[in-house]
């Protein structure tokens, strides 16, 4: 049952993508309401999915890549929502909708077969340190989706391109504000994951820091969202620079949960 929902979910994703890209070539009412819709749905779905699969298994499902990206999506869906209610802007969706189906329709190829969790995984700090970096990894991929729509923003305010983009896109400002509010509360639960993470490992293996592959680039994603901070805070950054900054930020991101795991074996290769 908890595959259908999620497969379920997937496709509401799919349709509510499509239908925010369309809107934003063809502004529709329909549309406006019809897409916020489906990704409720879809993000209720999962939702149920996840519920079902924790009773299943007894243990929360954050142990294997599947339920990992699982995670990782729902988190995505549930920080865009917060976006859209909190500040208004409906039209992330078109960016971070279909984003969400990729992470979802990767999943979808994986083995969702429920196994018990490995002896290292036992502990209570594995929903607190997990549910903490991939929380944080949401707010990442909220803020490259509108680092992406400041740079477009801005070019068709530099070539002076006022036509249907510009319309429904929000004010540079606006970009920029949400884009900081999404880095900063990012920067704070992956602060929160490393520090549990390392308490984890002091219990678990005897030490606080290992320089695993994950944890290296775990400290190197960090470090480049803290420069993000810093050059924001202390040097007047705005715009251009930190959406950039944003974006090459979240592909530290992707190698650090995806290309370390596959590539760079370690403590943390279950993943």
């Amino acid at each position: 049952m908890y595959s259908f929902l999620f497969l379920a979910a997937m496709v509401f994703y799919f349709i509510s993508a499509v239908f925010f890209v369309i809107f934003v070539v063809n502004k529709n009412s329909f549309l406006s309401k019809a897409a916020p819709f489906l990704a409720v749905c879809g993000f209720s779905a999962q939702t149920l999915s996840l519920a079902l699969r924790t009773l299943m298994s007894g243990v929360p499902p954050l142990s294997n890549l599947y339920e990992s990206m699982v995670i990782f999506s729902w988190m995505t869906v549930l920080v865009f929502l917060l976006i859209k209610r909190l500040f208004k802007i409906n039209i992330a969706g078109a960016f971070i909708l279909p984003l969400v189906f990729l992470i979802t329709g990767y999943a979808s190829l994986l083995d969702d077969a429920v196994a018990p969790l490995m002896p290292a995984l036992r502990s209570y700090w594995l929903v607190i340190h997990v549910s903490s970096c991939f929380l944080g990894y949401a707010c990442f991929a909220c803020a490259f989706s509108l680092g992406l729509m400041y740079l477009l923003q801005e070019r068709q305010v530099k070539l002076k391109k006022i036509g249907r983009l510009f319309d429904r896109l929000p004010a540079l400002h606006t970009l920029d504000r949400v884009n900081y509010n999404m880095v900063l509360f990012g920067f704070v639960f992956l602060t929160v994951g490393i520090m549990t993470g390392s308490v984890w490992a002091q219990q678990a293996w005897g030490r606080w820091w290992s320089w695993d592959p994950k944890e290296t680039w775990s400290l190197i994603t960090w470090l480049i969202y803290a420069a993000y901070l810093h050059a924001r805070l202390s040097s007047g950054w705005r715009g251009r620079k930190t959406a950039i900054l944003s974006i090459g930020g979240f592909v530290s991101v992707l190698f650090t949960y995806l290309g370390v795991s596959f590539l760079l074996p370690g403590r943390h290769a279950y993943l």
